[in-house]
Order: structure tokens, then C-alpha cells, then sequence
């Protein structure tokens, strides 16, 4: 799936490559965001502080069309060369992050938001802001549809990344209705894969670690409280196919397949091999009870939906996780 080249004037022109700049770009989704763009022949241009990014995770990119620059989004951002297309996928995201960086997280949300868009305005560029399921909060509607407007407690743990993906969410449309800034949000839901850092603290990646250190895998409650998980490369899918699109209010994006926290650890309990059993915590602050998107609007807008089956997924992303921990072990 391609978007349209641009060209110059003159019929034997050739089509100028598209330029793309990714925040965020050096972290899990926003790498894996790097190397389609590169794939789809475009110029992309990645930004990251590495708060919480690695350059590792771009550190197979070698390609005179890929640029890095070390940057802090919640700075003024000043790119003088054009650029057609930013995904602003900058922000710390991992449920460990919303109590040892809050502050950042607040400030990428607003202030990051509000460069990204300010670059978009100054370049006549379409911007992507990289929202969340979390704007759902602890849902009391389910499957959540876009139309819901969420249960967030906007002043728990959880409530710094929510409310900072909500606030984004209003100036990013703020930008659209006012200065006219062609825009897009996607709401991902609960995604894995490789490159997801290792201490992530997210469900899959958790699970997966304590297998590979022969842990207990940690479950809050009973467990019986529901996800749905999407494979990093249907996320990306969609992510294009949003932004190739016209529509400028937010997409679901994420599996509508539901499955019990304890039926994801017991599957990466059967596809590691590990005998390592089950520990059962107290469920933490706000803890949804379910989650699940309804992806009709990307069905029918978009013609998307996700391919990669969990147990797929995670046995991939299981591979990449035992790869990295022989290596870790080695050194």
C-alpha cells in the first residue's frame, strides 16, 4: 500500500521521495514504524531523547534516506527541510514509566503535542498523533467504540499518560478545526513484538521475562479481567492505511479478539515450555477490567484488520526475547 509520490514541475520530472519524520522514532512501534516507511521509499527523518527509546533499536538501518537526530519534542522543533508526513509517536508508555517519569509524560503529551503540530503548520505537512486506548480509561461501555468518551480517573496513577493522550487528542483536533492542519489520530490498543524493552512492565513482555528467568509470571486479581493483543506489524498496517486515508477523526486501532489475562500467561507458559506456574497479586490502582476494541470504523474506513493470531505473535516475540536474553547472559 503506497501513497502518492509528489513531483516537480515538468513532465520528465522525477517523483520527488516523500519525507516523513517519526518522535519517538528510536522506541518499540515508532522503530518498526522507521523500517515500513524505509520499505515504502520514503525519507524518514527520526527523533528521539532516548528517555526512553534505544538506539539499538535502530541501529540496523543503514540507509542514506534515514537520518537521526537526538532531539527532545517538548523543545522547540526546528527542521528546515520540507517535510510531507510526521507521526508523532513520542511518548513514554510503559505502565512502569507512569510513576518514575510522570512529569514527562505530561509534558510530551502537551507541550511535545503542541511542537509536533506547530512543525506540521509551519510545513503545510499531515501529522499523525499516536493516541491510545487508555483515553477509555476503566470502560463502562464494551467493546469501546470511538463515539465513547471514557472513565478516567484523572487524578490515579494511571491518569498522567490518559489525561496527557486526551489532552493531545483535543489540541490535535483544536489544530484541525482551527488552522486548518490536515490530521489523523489512531487509538492503539495493547501491542507487542520485538524491540519492546525489556523492562517494559506491559503484560506480554512481563510474561515473557519471567519465563525466560524462570519466574512465576505475575497476574493481578484472578485474571479474569479481558485485553485484546495486536502484533506490532498489523499495527503498522493500520497506522498507514489511516494515514493514506481522509479521516481525520480517531481510529481503533488494536485486535478485537478477547482473551483473560490468565489465558495469555497460560499460552506463554505452553509456547516457552516453562514450568514456572502463576503468581497471583492484588490488582493495582484503575486497573481495567476489560478492554477490547470495536474496529468497525477501521474495517470500513481503512479496509483494515489485524492477521497475526496471538499465538503467532507471541512466539515470534517470545524468539526475539530468548535472543536477546542469550545474548545478555554471554556478555
Amino acid at each position: 500500500m503506497r501513497s502518492p509520490l509528489e513531483c516537480s514541475t515538468g513532465v520528465s520530472a522525477v517523483p520527488r521521495k516523500r519525507r516523513a519524520l517519526i518522535t519517538g522514532g528510536a522506541g518499540f512501534v515508532g522503530s518498526h514504524l522507521c523500517d515500513r516507511l524505509l520499505a515504502e521509499e520514503y525519507k524518514v527523518v527520526c527523533m528521539d531523547n532516548l528517555q526512553t527509546g534505544v538506539l539499538d533499536n535502530i541501529s540496523h538501518i543503514h540507509d542514506l534516506d534515514f537520518e537521526y537526530i537526538d532531539h527532545d519534542v517538548t523543545l522547540h522543533i526546528n527542521l528546515p527541510d520540507k517535510l510531507d508526513e510526521i507521526y508523532h509517536f513520542a511518548s513514554p508508555a510503559s505502565p512502569v514509566d507512569f510513576k518514575r517519569i510522570p512529569i514527562a509524560i505530561l509534558k510530551v503529551g502537551a507541550l511535545g503535542t503542541h511542537n509536533a503540530l506547530g512543525l506540521a503548520k509551519a510545513h503545510n505537512a499531515r501529522l499523525m498523533l499516536a493516541s491510545t486506548s487508555e483515553v477509555y480509561g476503566d470502560p463502562l461501555e464494551h467493546p469501546q467504540q470511538e463515539s465513547y468518551w471514557g472513565n478516567v480517573n484523572s487524578i490515579g496513577i494511571r491518569g498522567v499518560y490518559d489525561e496527557a493522550k486526551r489532552y493531545a487528542e483535543a489540541m490535535t483536533m483544536a489544530y484541525h478545526r482551527y488552522h486548518g492542519i490536515d490530521t489523523r489520530i489512531v487509538r492503539i490498543f495493547n501491542t507487542y513484538g520485538p524491540r519492546t524493552r525489556l523492562d517494559d512492565g506491559r503484560m506480554v513482555p512481563n510474561f515473557i521475562q519471567q519465563t525466560l528467568a524462570g519466574e512465576p509470571l505475575t497476574i493481578y486479581g484472578e485474571g479474569t479481567q479481558t485485553r485484546s493483543v495486536q502484533y506490532v506489524d498489523d499495527l503498522i498496517e493500520g497506522v498507514l492505511r489511516l494515514m493514506y486515508s481522509l479521516e481525520a477523526y480517531p481510529v481503533n486501532i488494536g485486535h478485537p479478539r478477547e482473551l483473560s489475562v490468565r489465558e495469555i500467561a497460560e499460552m506463554v507458559l505452553e509456547i516457552s515450555g516453562s514450568k514456572s506456574g502463576i503468581s497471583y497479586n492484588p490488582l493495582p490502582q484503575d486497573d481495567p477490567k476489560q478492554r477490547c476494541p470495536d474496529i468497525t470504523r477501521a474495517r470500513e474506513l481503512l479496509a483494515w484488520e489485524p492477521r497475526v493470531p496471538a499465538e503467532v505473535g507471541i512466539r515470534r516475540t517470545f524468539e526475539w526475547f530468548a535472543g536477546r536474553h542469550k545474548r545478555i547472559e554471554a556478555s
